[in-house]
């Protein structure tokens, strides 16, 4: 699994003009699944996410995680980030999972956060969807359950 993170003041995701998820402080979460992700990917996601200090302290230390600071996450499904544009200039995606694998991964991903007790909103799988970010910071930081970076 890969995830691109950020650090918002708000955030929220519309599908056919009605809002579907919608958080302010918190984190947007950008999640694409591969095929070859399994629940184990999904878990280490979800700890790590849930976990990352990237959020300010007193001193103006990165040192707090989502959890600390009671933020909220708006996950939402992005297989494109599976694109390989190594090639030409037309990303390939032979590399992200085939929906259903890729749906039951990202809501277990979904339900793993919601278990660490994090608020969880989230956009509308395989939709088109409209995403507005207002990224606090600017902080964005890239994770790979496969750590291939």
């Amino acid at each position: 699994m890969r995830a691109v993170v950020q650090r918002v003041n708000r955030s929220a995701v519309t599908v056919e003009g009605s809002v579907t998820g919608a958080i302010q402080k918190g984190l947007m979460v950008l999640l694409g699944v591969s095929e070859d992700d399994t629940d184990q990917d999904a878990a280490y996601m979800a700890d790590k996410i849930t976990g990352l200090r990237i959020f300010e302290d007193d001193e103006e230390k990165m040192n707090l995680s989502v959890m600390d600071v009671e933020g909220d996450i708006l996950a939402v499904s992005q297989f494109t980030l599976f694109g390989d544009c190594r090639k030409g200039k037309r990303p390939s995606f032979v590399k992200a999972a085939r929906p259903e694998p890729a749906n039951r991964l990202y809501r277990a991903f979904v339900e793993a956060c919601k278990a660490k007790g994090v608020r969880v909103e989230e956009g509308v799988f395989q939709t088109h969807m409209i995403v507005e970010i207002e990224n606090d910071g600017p902080v964005t930081v890239l994770i790979d359950s496969k750590k291939e970076f």
